[in-house]
């Protein structure tokens, strides 16, 4: 055997041997190693360097606990920076990198920061770099941050290709709770699915050497697997359980090998049963942190399961009883162990780089390896994210489940059971929906004496982030009394194990430094994904085209036919301009609108269907204008507000019926719009009296605008009454083309005569043919911009910001005459939306001759440039021959006629505040 290998025992394969490479130093282990399991079989002590301090550090844990393991992982051409060597499989060829030290972990430049260790304490750097200012700083400090290094051009190594499942009872942990659960459920009949996240399920079991019955641990997890097999349910190893989400929906990882990414899979479950076991806690002494101290539990599992004897000469450290099982396990594999009960007498561990050994009270007590417990933290972090609450224990000085979502429920040590029969017998009638016997919480914990440091060194809470017990003293004394605030201070249990090792420890440092319990100090949200997942490996394939693909018009073909430049348009691919010269066909198309007649395909507006007795009530609720008084034949234009008041979009509303309606919404957003209407309409409506059907893709608009749009439509609708009497502005009817029903709304965005005509695909590809024979000149989108800007038309999310209310547009009424309540009325009578310095829309005059605007610009004051506002949207009007602009500027109404400074890139120029209108103001020409 080698220095740390034994010749036997282990679920590794040592008929095979893998090479590979640590910062350039050659090594070998065998199949069914970890990265970190091959570095300490290989007697490899520094594995990294901390974030903050740069102090050498080792392998603390044996799983996803464990802050200290962090490396760069190359195999032929893929990379993966940033991984958990305790939970990355090793292969051969790997070439391993460290993390966190410059040049490297063992001679490491940046070490001497430590020395300044009293002058960067938690939260200088909200103190400091104040001079000469932040921007000379920023270059040096990012450059210093981080761990790994990404290489931007291998970002595909990290891509995952999620798939969808279900199962009827999920069981999260494959230990003897987790294993027996899904054998009993299995065998009821129950569609079970067991994941667990090691490639041989058994969790601790493997560590103790001590399986139910006192068969042989690897015997005992075969036949519990056979048995669920046989049954019919499923059980899935190398899979992580990311989080649990709505409705049933758990995120899981499954890992495959290293040349592939893990495989993202979304699953929705009837129950949710978590046996996700407990993370052991290390004692905060001073100086605990030296490479060669270990978690108690982690040491065992690496025995266990690796074969590997972490030390030779090994001192442990526990306030509990469960440490002496992993220690007897430790002595049969021929290790000299003692376990050290300190008292009241102070502890130093010595050795910088590497533990040498202990001093208790006037003892020195050699050791090479020193393994600490201080209990089990129970893993509710799913626990947490499903909605389920935590109660404290105090006979294991721990939170443990509490009430939580009736389609979930947590047993095992997750539950804190460490009695293995009573959690068997838990785990059983969990499973199988019975009322579990009572939980006994016992983990024989000793008075609380080697838990706090007794001496003047430092003790390390969080070892990746190098948080003290003195730093998080320090947050309580300068008033942070949530835990909130103090992890954000500190950065306590923002490591890459998110807390896993040292949310417990810090709890109870800060309960102690506020003098209040712990229960009343709280815990930190838990949020997805339980362990770190690549952000390129959550977007999985949905990027370019997948990520947002385009919407295709039916009459593409036809626009192509016609010479039609295709862009993109709110998601929609649509004309831009017909022609090859851009300018050109631009002007071209919004001057024969102006002067003749011209016909725009305008299908991707919104139609969104609502319907039902408590429609109208609901629609005065979610508009700001009001809708039921709104008679059936009618339009009428309002907005959608948020619930701070600003607008959410805007929309023309028709009223087909007393109770049928249909929301004309921006073309981009649509699906925004149904998902808004669908989340009141459940959340404070009656939802069978409302019903929302999105009917966009059904009916295809086509806009005839221009002075002669009436004479026009006439010839392609002669049974239809277009006069002006019959179908005034804002009026809807209905008649037929080609043998199919038209809606036809008189509705405009461009400020000429208009018609929308609504009819299905076939009979819109028929009409559009129609009017290209009859010579009618079609417009694109950039035709169209000018034809609004002309008028001074908003577009919702360019000419307005998240904060612009329908006021600040000039849509002062409904706030002064619509009964209240709706959405977003609170906030349209804030203090904030009432403020004099608020930012109205205007118009922007620039003398004839000059160029337009730019798009972004900012209207300055003073020779600091304090904006007012920007420009929205800016072109040159083909009617008016003139630049025009949109801007939001503040208090922009009492500075009508006023001139303005506009500074974009380095240049000035000047303009005037004017209306937002700059054509046909009076609007004679939409109502001819």
């Amino acid at each position: 055997m080698s220095s740390h290998r034994l010749d036997t025992g282990g679920l590794i394969d040592r008929s095979q041997r893998l090479t590979f490479r640590f910062d350039g130093r050659k090594y070998h282990g065998h199949p069914g190693d970890t990265l970190a399991s091959a570095l300490l079989a290989n007697g490899v002590r520094i594995v990294g360097r901390s974030f903050k301090y740069h102090r050498p550090r080792g392998v603390w844990g044996a799983w996803s606990d464990d802050p200290n393991a962090i490396v760069d992982v190359r195999l032929g051409s893929r990379q993966i920076a940033n991984c958990q060597a305790t939970t990355m499989a090793l292969e051969d060829g790997m070439r391993l990198g460290s993390v966190g030290g410059w040049p490297g972990v063992r001679l490491d430049l940046l070490a001497g920061l430590d020395l300044l260790h009293r002058v960067l304490p938690a939260g200088f750097y909200y103190k400091t770099f104040f001079w000469p200012n932040w921007q000379f700083w920023e270059p040096m400090i990012r450059r210093m941050a981080g761990l790994g290094r990404v290489d931007p051009d291998r970002a595909k190594d990290y891509r995952a290709f999620p798939i969808h499942d279900q199962a009827g009872l999920l069981v999260v942990g494959g230990g003897v709770a987790g294993l027996t659960a899904a054998r009993v459920a299995a065998q009821a009949g129950e569609d079970v699915l067991l994941v667990d996240d090691q490639a041989h399920p058994g969790g601790g079991i493997f560590a103790t050497s001590q399986a139910p019955g006192g068969t042989d641990p690897q015997t005992w997890v075969a036949e519990q697997i056979e048995a669920i097999r046989a049954a019919g349910g499923r059980v899935m190893a190398t899979t992580t359980a990311l989080g649990v989400h709505d409705h049933g929906l758990v995120s899981l990882a499954r890992l495959r090998d290293f040349a592939r990414p893990p495989q993202l899979i979304a699953l929705r479950a009837r129950r949710i049963l978590l046996a996700t076991g407990a993370i052991e806690r290390p004692l905060t002494l001073a100086n605990n942190d030296r490479p060669g101290i270990m978690a108690t539990s982690a040491a065992g599992a690496y025995l266990g399961r690796h074969g590997v004897l972490v030390g030779r000469d090994i001192a442990i450290l526990s306030n509990n009883s469960h440490a002496e099982t992993v220690a007897q396990r430790l002595r049969d594999a021929g290790a000299q162990v003692g376990v050290l009960d300190p008292g009241d007498e102070p502890v130093r561990i010595l050795g910088r780089r590497r533990v040498r050994g202990l001093r208790i009270g006037n003892r020195r007590i050699p050791c090479d390896t020193l393994l600490t417990s201080g209990g089990f933290t129970p893993t509710l972090h799913l626990w947490r994210q499903g909605g389920g609450k935590l109660t404290w224990a105090e006979e294991i000085n721990a939170f443990v489940p509490g009430d939580g979502p009736r389609r979930m429920a947590v047993t095992g040590a997750a539950a804190g059971i460490f009695d293995r029969d009573q959690a068997i017998a838990h785990a059983m009638a969990t499973a199988l929906g019975s009322r579990p016997p009572p939980v006994v919480h016992d983990l024989g914990l000793k008075p609380d004496r080697a838990i706090a440091p007794t001496d003047a060194g430092r003790a390390w809470v969080d070892f990746q982030g190098d948080v003290t017990t003195g730093d998080i003293r320090m947050a309580a004394g300068e008033g942070y009394r949530s835990v909130e605030h103090v992890k954000r201070y500190t950065t306590l249990g923002m490591a890459t194990d998110q807390g896993k090792t040292s949310n417990m420890a810090g709890l109870d440092t800060l309960a102690r430094a506020a003098d209040r319990p712990i229960p009343e100090i709280g815990t930190t949200t838990f949020r997805p994904p339980y362990v770190p997942v690549a952000l390129a490996s959550l977007a999985g394939p949905a990027r370019g085209a997948l990520l947002h693909p385009l919407k295709r018009l039916p009459l593409e073909p036809l626009h192509r036919n016609a010479g039609a430049a295709l862009c993109e348009y709110g998601g929609w691919l649509r004309p831009g301009w017909y022609g090859t010269d851009r300018a050109g066909a631009t002007r071209d198309e919004a001057l024969a609108v102006r002067r003749d007649v011209g016909i725009l395909d305008a299908s991707p507006l919104g139609k969104v269907e609502v319907m039902g007795p408590g429609a109208a009530q609901f629609l005065d609720f979610v508009f700001y204008n009001r809708i039921s008084t709104l008679a059936p034949g009618r339009l009428r234009y309002g907005f959608l507000l948020r619930e701070d008041g600003s607008i959410f979009d805007d929309a023309v509303v028709a009223r087909l019926a007393p109770e049928r309606f249909v929301v004309s919404c921006s073309s981009a957003h649509v699906g925004a719009v149904v998902a808004l209407l669908e989340t009141w309409r459940q959340d404070n409506h009656d939802p069978d009296a409302i019903f929302i059907h999105d009917t966009t893709d059904r009916w295809q608009t086509l806009t005839i605008t221009g002075p002669r749009a009436r004479a026009c439509l006439a010839g392609l609708l002669p049974n239809t009454d277009l006069a002006a009497g019959a179908l005034p502005h804002m009026a809807l009817t209905t008649a037929q083309f080609d043998g199919a029903p038209v809606r036809v709304a008189r509705v405009s965005f461009t400020g000429e005569l208009s018609y929308e005509l609504s009819l299905p695909p076939a009979s819109a590809r028929a009409l559009w043919r129609i009017a290209m024979a009859k010579g009618l000149r079609p417009v694109g989108m950039e035709a169209l911009s000018i034809l609004r800007l002309e008028k001074g038309y908003v577009l919702v999310g360019r000419d307005t910001d998240s904060q612009t209310t329908p006021p600040d547009l000039g849509f002062a009424g409904p706030l002064k005459t619509k009964p209240r309540p709706y959405l977003g009325d609170r906030g349209l009578l804030s203090p904030a939306a009432k403020a004099s310095e608020r930012r109205h829309l205007v118009g922007l005059s620039v003398p004839r001759g000059s160029p337009p605007l730019p798009v972004g610009a900012h209207l300055v004051k003073g020779r600091k440039h304090r904006s007012l506002g920007f420009v929205t949207s800016s072109g040159h009007s083909p009617a008016l021959d003139r630049p025009i602009a949109l801007a939001l500027l503040e208090d922009g109404q009492a500075k009508m006629g006023k001139k303005v400074t506009i500074w974009h890139m380095g240049k000035r120029r000047r303009a005037v505040v004017c209306p937002a209108c700059a054509y046909d103001p009076e609007g004679e020409r939409i109502n001819a």
